[in-house]
């Protein structure tokens, strides 16, 4: 296991190296002065210019000038942001933590809606109730997220007026932003009735998070049908009807567990799906997160901070990823060593 933690830690890495390496270079592919684009900064004078070439060690090669690139990264000088002239890690901090909460509402919805489908749909393999999810969950795939999103908010929010078009939180809340994340903003705000204000933003949050959890429900809900189907077509599940097992015991006992430990992975697959199409919502829904400030900034031509938001995101998946096989292999320490046997 330590071999394998090792292997997964120089792994990721190597990648985030890659990605700061792509980051990077993305000053010099931009119009413009490259200086410009990497730091931020709009020259008034040659001289300014002159000590930020210094700086950033631009009178260097290109390899120790990328890794004077990697000592700015790791001290938190990302740069400057051309439309709000403030530090784009100051941004990023601010803008990233409302697109990680949508994004993980709406996995916990998605896993709470297609597992259990799935779970039904593969116990009931060809017959009418297997054939009637699976094309629902067909369809639910087929609808774009933009377009959902839009039907939402003229159903919804302007002809039903249920849910609030946009935003955040009223603009009768006055939370002090702390962590990011609304919710915990709110219970560490000493606002007075923090429970109307909590289900304000849980009305907010609502609809783009519906918009997004369809399609990633519907891609859980397919692979775990697939899983419940080869799980229950293994010897062990028909040795364990030999033994007396009811069809109860069978599924809560063996059927369960191991249908399950297949899906893990897949999650951290499906979490960059999920993040792009949170990125695509918070554009429609107003939604202050990661996404609609990268679209403004390339409305805007903010090339440090397309620069910097591609990198955070970018950085955000790949550890996610990594995270979820190395709790996978934690809790199912055996595909560690069929792997093994493999190789």
């Amino acid at each position: 296991m330590t071999y394998y933690l090792l292997r997964r830690l120089n792994l990721l890495i190597f990648t985030l190296l890659v990605l700061c390496l792509a980051s990077f270079y993305l000053a010099f592919l931009f119009p413009g002065d490259e200086l410009t684009n990497l730091s931020g900064v709009r020259f008034s004078t040659e001289s300014e210019r002159l000590q930020s070439f210094e700086y950033y060690q631009f009178d260097q090669g290109a390899f120790l000038q990328f890794i004077r690139y990697l000592e700015l990264l790791w001290q938190g000088e990302w740069g400057i942001s051309f439309a709000s002239n403030e530090p784009l890690l100051q941004e990023i901090s601010t803008f990233l933590p409302a697109s990680i909460e949508l994004s993980a509402y709406a996995l916990i919805l998605s896993l709470l809606i297609g597992i259990p489908l799935g779970f039904i749909a593969g116990l009931n393999h060809n017959k009418l109730t297997d054939y009637t999810i699976f094309s629902v969950s067909l369809l639910g795939y087929s609808v774009p997220v933009f377009w959902l999103a839009l039907l939402f908010i003229i159903v919804f929010a302007l002809q039903l007026g249920w849910f609030p078009i946009s935003g955040r939180l009223s603009l009768l809340y006055d939370i002090p932003h702390q962590t990011g994340f609304i919710i915990l903003d709110i219970l560490r705000s000493d606002l007075a009735d923090k429970g109307e204000a909590i289900k304000d933003a849980m009305l907010h949050m609502l609809l783009p998070t519906l918009s997004i959890s369809i399609v990633t429900s519907t891609i859980i809900l397919r692979i775990t049908r697939r899983s419940v189907i080869e799980v229950m077509s293994q010897e062990y599940i028909k040795a364990a009807y030999t033994r007396g097992l009811n069809h109860s015991q069978v599924i809560f006992r063996h059927g369960i567990r191991n249908a399950i430990l297949p899906i893990m992975p897949q999650l951290a697959l499906q979490f960059t799906t999920l993040l792009t199409n949170a990125m695509i919502v918070e554009t429609i829904f107003s939604w202050p997160g990661i996404g609609n400030w990268l679209i403004q900034a390339i409305y805007q031509g903010d090339y440090p901070a397309i620069r910097a938001g591609m990198l955070a995101v970018a950085g955000l998946v790949v550890i996610f990823t990594v995270s979820i096989d190395i709790m996978h292999k934690l809790i199912d320490p055996k595909r560690l060593n069929r792997q093994r046997v493999k190789i």
